[in-house]
Formats: C-alpha cells, structure tokens, sequence
C-alpha cells in the first residue's frame, strides 16, 4: 500500500510537471497610471491573436466614481501589456461594465457599456424607465477594426436593448459577448445582460442577426424573482451549447450559495426557468464561463472560472464535459483574494484569466494550459 501510495504520488506530481503550471502577469494596478481603483475586467483575443484586456478607471473606490473605459493590449499573449489606453470618458458620469465580443467574420471588435448620470447611483430610487430624461441609464456601444489600436466614438443603443417600461438600472455583462458557431442561429452575436430596479433584476440576451449592425433584446429569464420578491440573479455570462443552444451562468443574490442558470434553445430569444448551478459555489460575485473547445462528436469542454468559497477567494478553475450539467474536474487557481474573473481561449490553444485579486487593488493574467485543469 505504501508503494502504491509512493507512485500515485509520483504521477501526479509528474503529471503536474508535464502538465504546466499557471503564469501571471499584471495588466492593471490601482493607484497608478492616473486611477485610485480600477475594476471590472474583461478580455478578449482578437483574430490576429491580439489581447485585448477592458476595465472601468475610477476616480475613487466606488462602483460610480466618474468610471472611464480603459484598455491594454498584448502582442505576445499576455505576458507583457503595451501602454494604457482610454477609450472612453465623459466627465462625472460613469461608464460601466465593459463587455466586449469579437466577429469572426469581419475581426471587428465590439464594445457595449453604459453611461450612468453623475447624480445617480445604483440604488437610487429616482432612477427612471424609458430613453429620455436626466435620470436614465443609457446603454453604449463601440467598435475597433484594427485589433483595438483605435476605436470608433460611441454609439447609442438604449432603444433597440431597453426595455420601455420595466428597466431602470441596466448592465451588460460584465465580462465577454460570445458568437454563436451552429444551429439556426449561427453567426448571432450575443451579450448577456441584467436588468434593475434594484434587488429586482433579471437577466436576458441582447444579440444581433447581421454583424453588428442592429440589436435587439430577448425575453427575461423565468423565476428570476424569489417568493420574497427579491431577485435570484444578476452579473451574467452566456455559453454556446453543443447544438447552438445557450447556458447562462449567473451571480446569485438568493435561493442558495450557488451559481444560477438557464438555458436558451432560440439563441437567447427565450429561456428555461432560473435554477442552481449546483457543483459551483458562490459567495455572490461576477463569474466567467467559456467554451473552450467542441471536440468532434464529443460535448466538449467548458470552463468555469469563480471563486470556491463562502467569500471572494480561492480563485477557481472548473472543467464541464457535459455542456455545463456537471463540473466534475477543479483546481485552484489562486489561493489568495479573487474577484471578478473573464476567460479566453489564446490562439495557441492556451487559457487566459484575467482576474481581480489584492482587494480589487491589481488586475492579474493568468495563463495556463487546458491540460493543466483537465483529469
């Protein structure tokens, strides 16, 4: 048995080496480059193998602290980042939750945030529904044709991805948009959206049918609400299915301490009701789910990045085989403070994570391979 135990030992601590541990770089560190906090991540890489990381600048440790839109771009996958870029400021108000998506089609890479009046907060009760007024979130979109060197001036969206009279807080995201590869709605882009008043959110899609061009948005997620009348849902991302179906994966503010999900077999249009994800904790914090791969006629692979605690922590990576009904592989990632997180896919094959951790004091790359996770 000792012998036994000995060379178990040996494998798995060969296997770990054969395997590859994770690498870290900084992308964005609080209290320089001009911003006492910086948050909100998201990455994408572009089709020229560029990576591209977002996050909100603010002025102060506020969720709405004059936030700008900020970017950092990466030539050599993520081990070293060029110069920070502002792509967006617009004064006192605040721009959030950056969530960005690329067209495989064209390489455009799109934008989408919003812009919340300086006097507002999100739990201010004289937020208003509709698309004018001084009291309205409104929704913004930019596009980059040129692996995010320069971008365009922003657009507003607010009508074709609000709803008239039921949305007043609104968020996108945050983290990544995804592109549909099969099944009837092949081509749509998506992002994953959750929509106020305040403790009252649901989550549904935003999607366009014609690369960008025009949007529009699906219906809510079923039993988002609790008997309390409190939400069960919020932060949200989206993953494809191995038929061109969708999975969410949301935050959750009630109903247990694990993630939520929903599934969308019209491409985001309509959703099956709001349930636990229930292998994957949640201390209620923003989360990320990719599709890594498809594997020929297998379901393929899925991550799952969060942290695995009853707080922001532990930092997680989650392996699904089965479309996201069961997470039977994990690892930690980073043992220490983890926040939000966003996953990608490099164009060598390996994984991303861009991740806050320090007390939201430090963005943090992480780059690992698939092997690295998987059993």
């Amino acid at each position: 048995m000792k012998t036994l135990a000995l060379l178990t030992l040996i494998c798995v601590l060969a296997g770990s080496c054969l395997a590859g541990e994770p690498e870290f770089s900084d992308v964005f560190v609080s209290r320089r480059e001009g911003y006492t906090s910086i948050r909100i991540p998201s990455v994408v890489v572009t089709l020229k193998g560029t990576v591209l990381a977002f996050a909100e600048g603010r002025v102060a440790a506020n969720d709405q602290a004059e936030n700008d839109i900020i970017l950092k771009r990466s030539n050599d996958s993520g081990r070293s980042w060029g110069r920070l870029q502002l792509l967006q400021d617009d004064g006192k108000h605040s721009l959030n939750n950056p969530t960005a998506v690329v067209e495989r089609e064209t390489g455009r890479v799109f934008l989408m945030y919003q812009r919340i009046p300086a006097h507002l907060k999100e739990r201010s009760a004289n937020t208003a529904t509709g698309y004018e007024g001084t009291n309205i979130y409104r929704n913004l979109l930019l596009w980059s044709d040129d692996d995010g060197a320069t971008w365009t001036q922003p657009l507003d969206v607010t009508r074709s991805t609000k709803r008239a009279t039921q949305a007043t807080t609104l968020a996108s995201g945050p983290g990544i948009g995804i592109q549909l590869t099969r099944g009837a709605h092949k081509g749509r882009l998506i992002i994953p959206f959750n929509e106020g008043p305040y403790g009252k959110w649901n989550n549904y899609a935003v999607y366009s049918d014609d690369r960008g061009a025009t949007w529009r948005c699906g219906e809510n997620v079923p039993g988002a609400l609790l008997v309390s009348g409190h939400s069960q849902i919020n932060e949200v991302q989206m993953v494809e299915l191995t038929d061109g179906s969708v999975r969410l994966d949301s935050r959750q503010f009630g109903g247990g301490a694990f993630r939520k999900t929903a599934v969308s077999k019209d491409g985001g249009a309509t959703w099956s009701s709001a349930q636990n994800m229930g292998e994957v904790r949640d201390p209620s914090c923003m989360a990320s789910i990719l599709r890594y791969s498809f594997d020929g006629g297998t379901q393929g692979r899925i991550l799952h990045s969060g942290p695995d605690s009853s707080k922001r922590d532990t930092g997680t990576i989650y392996l699904s085989t089965d479309d996201g009904a069961t997470w039977p592989a994990k690892r930690v990632l980073w043992p220490g403070s983890f926040a939000y997180s966003v996953l990608t896919r490099l164009t060598d094959g390996t994984v991303g994570c861009l991740f806050e951790t320090e007390n939201y004091g430090r963005i943090v790359f992480a780059r690992f391979p698939i092997s690295w996770v998987t059993p």
